[in-house]
């Protein structure tokens, strides 16, 4: 028997001599991550592929189960270990805020919404059942979390990012541990994942991709290198020193230069510097947007990014192109082979690492995790901690919440209150999140509602009433639940970060003619300024998943409201970028602002 297939050896042993067996061909493999859809048994053998990944929303069927996911990655990885030396390949999927596209899956309240809570035991405890959510579906590996520091409210994936504060980023990073399993001991930097009920996660996007110019998805980051160090870059240092599997590198520039090709960061700061033993993967594409337009000079782009230290590129326009150009271009000596040799070495010390060599293949024992009561009610709790109450009536002396659940006639309106795709935002089920109920399963805030409420109150719903209806009913309050629709990426990018209509005239209808509470989903603060003076309360609610009971939870006074900012709420746009700290600091709410509420006695 080959060393390497020999658990008792220790990992660099194993690796040394896999490698020594090992050709150019077989090595460039291990370095090429191809879409679920390209993975074919064909490609893998042909190509020694070392890694599938699923892109957002892409799944093996609609509404697939656990079993169907499980076949289709036992299928890929069949096709992996029936190559001459039998090397297991690892699939990647986005899980950012639960298995988020997996059907049934618990989607836990996005990043933005976690940071509020600082709390980095709670953030741990969803990484855990986030493991094993997606090893139910037998996928190994995720593409989370997500370490920016979202610096501008304008940016797309602003809800991806815990703070614009780096300390509740570095707390939040307590996710690693629960997705991968804590490091006791070990060398600082070397990958570490704890068996079959873990996955390797990934810190991103390395790095500065939350400072970009006005927000603006993988733009360009100008920042000194005092900022670069003191804002962006503290979280990477708390995930190397968690055994982070992975570190994926960001679309975005810093200062002018495009990350993919920034050796002196990649290779000479967090390999060479933070002593990161990881694999270095690319984000998707991001080999082929060095160039814009897309793929416009290839070589030269796979040239810059695998030289700068990128170990594992994600996604290409073209399989064959690209490992036709990695081929040539070691032959031609213009990527050293000691480069290829560092990028399988990681590869391989990840895959060894993991057990992947021991139990490659995946099985239906955790099927009953998905989406199970446990996680569920986990995702729960951090809706509740997650909320924040932002006013509570014109006066401390008359507060409107908690709300009475015994009452004659309460109104729930708002474009979200009946909406479970905009509870849960974007990366749900798809890339860009749906405006939909039956997408996944899950509570919505009015079914909330009515499962708390006495059952002598009268509850109704009409998401955008006119004044003639409020009028005529007499409502004892309202609850009125409006915000942004689901977007990702650069689609979310926005210069008004405005409510969607017609939210803005369903709170004016209603707040003008009965006492309200205005509950906001939204991946970040919005535009309230205006209106604030005619609302009796308002809730930050971010975007809470699946689990809208935690939302009534708190409203009614199961328990009290306990969230502070963990973002600035701006008064107007053109105040932007403000930041806790900045000289001109003049918000509508601060940093760390967020009233507290009493739970109601239990009887």
């Amino acid at each position: 028997m080959a060393k390497y297939k020999d658990p008792k050896e220790p990992v660099e042993v194993r690796i040394k001599n896999l490698m020594s067996h090992m050709t150019l061909e077989e090595k460039l493999g291990q370095m090429v991550q191809v879409e679920r859809v390209n993975a074919t048994t064909k490609v893998i053998k042909n190509y020694f592929i070392g890694s599938a990944f699923s892109g957002g929303g892409s799944v093996p069927a609609p509404n697939a189960t656990p079993e169907a996911w499980v076949k289709m990655v036992n299928k890929i990885q069949k096709a992996a270990l029936s190559t001459r030396l039998g090397i297991p390949i690892i699939y990647g999927i986005d899980a950012v805020h639960g298995h988020n596209n997996a059907y049934n899956a618990t989607i836990f309240p996005h990043n933005v919404g976690l940071g509020v809570t600082r709390d980095p035991n709670l953030v741990k405890r969803i990484g855990e059942a986030t493991a094993l959510e997606v090893r139910a579906t037998g996928i190994q590996y995720v593409f989370a979390p997500c370490i920016a520091v979202c610096r501008d409210p304008r940016w797309g994936r602003c809800y991806e990012s815990y703070s614009e504060d780096h300390r509740i980023v570095q707390q939040m990073t307590e996710i690693i541990p629960g997705l991968q399993g804590d490091l006791h001991t070990g060398q600082k930097g070397v990958p570490f994942v704890a068996g079959k009920t873990k996955v390797a996660a990934c810190a991103k996007h390395f790095v500065g991709d939350g400072g970009t110019l006005r927000g603006m998805n993988a733009n360009n980051t100008v920042v000194n290198s005092n900022g670069l160090l003191s804002i962006h870059m503290p979280a990477y240092y708390d995930a190397v020193n968690k055994g982070v599997a992975t570190v994926m590198v960001s679309y975005s520039s810093l200062n002018g230069l495009k990350m993919h090709a920034n050796k002196k960061l990649i290779t000479g700061f967090l390999k060479n510097k933070l002593k990161f033993k990881g694999i270095v993967i690319s984000d998707f594409l991001g080999v082929d947007w060095i160039t814009t337009p897309l793929h416009a000079n290839y070589s030269h782009s796979v040239n810059s990014a695998v030289t700068a230290g990128i170990d594992m590129i994600m996604g290409s326009s073209n399989l064959t192109e690209l490992v036709d150009v990695l081929t040539s271009q070691v032959k031609r000596k213009l990527i050293p082979m000691r480069r290829i040799n560092d990028a399988v070495e990681r590869i391989l010390r990840v895959k060894f690492t993991m057990g992947l060599f021991e139990d490659p293949m995946a099985d239906h024992s955790l099927a009953n995790k998905l989406g199970c009561k446990e996680h569920r009610e986990l995702a729960r709790e951090a809706v509740r901690k997650s909320l924040v109450l932002l006013k509570n009536g014109e006066n401390a002396d008359k507060p409107l919440l908690p709300l009475p659940k015994k009452a004659k006639r309460i109104l729930v309106a708002g474009t979200h209150a009946d909406n479970l795709g905009y509870q849960c935002g974007g990366w749900t089920i798809t890339w860009q999140g749906l405006n939909s109920n039956n997408l996944t399963i899950g509570t919505t805030i009015l079914t909330a509602v009515k499962n708390t409420v006495d059952p002598t109150t009268k509850v109704i719903y009409n998401e955008n009433p006119d004044t003639n209806f409020i009028n005529s009913s007499r409502f004892d309050y309202a609850i009125v639940v409006i915000g942004e629709t689901p977007y990702a990426e650069g689609y979310g990018d926005s210069t008004n970060l405005t409510i969607a209509e017609p939210g803005l005239s369903t709170m004016e209808n209603v707040c003008g003619l009965v006492k309200c509470v205005v509950v906001v989903v939204s991946g970040r603060p919005v535009m309230m300024q205006p209106f604030v003076g005619e609302i009796d309360a308002l809730v930050a609610a971010w975007l809470p998943g699946t689990e809208g009971q935690g939302v009534a939870d708190v409203l009614f006074g199961d328990y009290g409201f306990t969230g502070k900012l963990a973002r600035t709420w701006f008064r107007t746009v053109d105040q932007l970028p403000m930041n806790v700290g900045d000289p001109h600091y003049d918000p509508l709410y601060a940093f760390g602002f967020g009233l507290t509420t009493k739970p109601n006695k239990q009887l």
